[in-house]
């Protein structure tokens, strides 16, 4: 059966050192229960140097389009997983014949062979739960789960006769550093007049949860190298209206500004990953952008 063989792919212990992606912006629905942010957050009640220094490190990602200068430096978290340590995507057929619904949790955790309270179930009822949240004003999301299902979708919001192409942070360097200073070396522009962005979560298989927003977004392509003599090739993408978001979004709380007030900006993890249509066009971007 599917779910025999299915079993032999969950990674228990690497399963359970997935942690949420603090991009994937689910908690930007103004309904949404605020405990979830817990998931990402940690102690973070203002935004100051000793704050800083007792963030969780993960949420590092986040940063203001006026910091986008070359020769400017900050400090950014890039997880660094290898494809072997990850859950396996799933063909299309392998994942209709899962359910994934949170009424189905119960079955799910048998399948899984989790018990009820333990953390890879918890891990599952928020991913099932942030996946049937309703979408913000302006945003149409989708959990895929398998490569054909994402790929559908990316091609409903960009236009079925589109061709796209994917964007990815890469690392040029093989480092065991996960948090360090980057000094900024180049920005280049990305023109896409559309962007869909997938970021993981935590499943037993792979789930990517995609979303497209109506409002304005820039996308750049960013030269990074690092205090370890580490070098990046990094997308980053700004928000440039925040005015839907939950006040309690995590970027919020690193950035130490409100919805609506500034755009807020963030680069993505080798494993999440930005569509766009093939089209797009890339130039270099001035000195402060």
């Amino acid at each position: 059966m599917a779910g025999e063989t299915l079993k032999m792919h969950v990674a228990n212990d690497r399963f359970n050192n997935q942690k949420m992606d603090v991009l994937r912006l689910h908690s930007m629905d103004k309904q949404e229960n605020d405990a979830h942010e817990e998931m990402h957050v940690h102690h973070m009640h203002t935004h100051s140097s000793s704050h800083m220094d007792h963030m969780d490190p993960s949420v590092l990602v986040f940063f203001q389009l006026d910091d986008l200068k070359q020769g400017n430096s900050m400090p950014i978290h890039f997880p660094r997983r290898k494809p072997n340590s990850s859950p396996r995507l799933l063909s299309k057929q392998e994942a209709d014949s899962i359910p994934f619904q949170l009424q189905k949790l119960p079955n799910l955790l048998e399948l899984f062979s989790f018990s009820q309270d333990s953390p890879q179930a918890q891990a599952m009822e928020n991913t099932l739960r942030e996946c049937e949240t309703e979408p913000i004003k302006g945003e149409t999301k989708f959990c895929a789960t398998s490569l054909e299902s994402m790929l559908d979708f990316i091609q409903k919001i960009v236009g079925m006769e589109s061709q796209i192409k994917v964007l990815s942070t890469t690392h040029l360097t093989n480092s065991k550093t996960l948090l360090q200073k980057f000094t900024i070396m180049k920005i280049q522009e990305i023109s896409a007049p559309k962007s869909v962005a997938c970021h993981t979560m935590p499943y037993p298989y792979t789930i990517f949860y995609c979303h497209y927003q109506e409002s304005i977004s820039r996308v750049f392509r960013v030269s990074l190298a690092g205090e370890y003599r580490d070098k990046s090739e990094a997308i980053a993408v700004c928000h440039l209206d925040t005015s839907q978001w939950s006040e309690n979004h995590v970027a919020f709380r690193v950035l130490g500004i409100k919805p609506g007030s500034s755009p807020v900006c963030h680069f993505f993890p080798a494993d999440n990953f930005l569509w766009v249509p093939s089209t797009t066009s890339t130039t270099n971007a001035k000195a402060s952008i």
